[in-house]
């Protein structure tokens, strides 16, 4: 709104400078592109990062499979580890030896990270793994890859809106620089005057 009332606030004022004209201008066009060309950038990332994630969410439930895994042997805790794609981020897993069965019916056996506080011989836990049987991560689920794809949309917005401004601050930086050179100029032609006899009275 400052920029509206800057515009209009300078239309017919005897005392506008071309540089207040133009720095009012940068400021609506600015406010403009804000307004209107950060949301629109934002919904379209978001939405291609939307259909990307769930492409992904789609290929990795077909790819991978979760498993039942024997254990064999504790072979010790292993440090918590943080996974901000899964929510058994907190749970306390341990490295053990295990046997399991892969979809394509292959036996596998080696070492494995079990949700299990103190595993024993025996013990069953759930593993994914890709159709060979060979390990893998949880497949990524289709709530979190909106929550990714939200907040790229909402990024791409702030990039854009953060673009603007600087372009705003670096414009009217420019505009001041340049009315400062034309007071400079002006002194300038003002300032041999000064001091003498009978000027300016």
């Amino acid at each position: 709104m400052r920029a509206i009332s800057g515009l209009w606030r300078w239309r017919h004022n005897p005392l506008r400078r071309a540089t207040d004209l133009a720095e009012a201008w940068v400021a609506l066009v600015a406010m403009v592109l804000i307004a209107l060309a950060a949301p629109v950038v934002g919904c379209l990332v978001g939405a291609a990062a939307q259909d990307s994630l769930q492409r992904s969410v789609r290929e990795q439930r077909q790819t991978r499979h979760l498993v039942t895994a024997t254990v064999v042997r504790d072979l010790g805790e292993v440090p918590l580890e943080t996974d901000p794609d899964t929510t058994a981020a907190r749970e306390s897993r341990s490295r053990v030896l295990a046997d399991w069965t892969a979809p394509d019916g292959t036996q596998q056996h080696g070492p494995a990270l079990a949700n299990l506080k103190s595993p024993h011989t025996g013990d069953h836990f759930g593993l994914w793994t890709d159709p060979h049987g060979r390990i893998t991560t949880r497949p990524l689920d289709s709530p979190t890859a909106t929550t990714h794809a939200a907040l790229a949309g909402i990024g791409a917005a702030l990039l854009i809106t953060g673009l603007v401004e600087g372009g705003r601050r670096l414009a009217v930086w420019r505009l001041v620089r340049r009315r400062y050179a034309r007071w400079d100029q002006a002194w300038d032609r003002a300032g041999p005057d000064w001091g003498k006899a009978g000027t300016g009275c």
